[in-house]
């Protein structure tokens, strides 16, 4: 009995170190078509990215324009407190 649990032990403990193991290296000739595949996924990365900067800029004028209503309003105010 004692060695069919030292056995289980064994074989659990070794699957443990297996699933934990790194992936085998892909080979040069297998790393080329995935290199190749990956250019073209470039692309949409990048117009994400151009689109996240107008959107940011967008977001920034928005923001300017509406400090720039606040200042004017607060300016009106004061002038109008002065004339009372």
């Amino acid at each position: 009995m004692n060695k069919l649990l030292a056995a289980l032990i064994a074989g659990l403990f070794s699957v443990g170190v297996f699933a934990q193991a790194a992936a085998p290296a892909a080979k040069k000739e297998e790393a080329k078509p995935m290199a190749a595949a990956a250019a073209p996924a470039a692309a949409p990365a990048a117009k994400m990215e151009e689109k996240k900067e107008e959107k940011a800029a967008m977001k920034a004028e928005k923001k300017a324009k509406k400090t720039k209503k606040v200042a004017k309003k607060a300016k009106a105010e004061k002038t109008e407190e002065k004339k009372s």
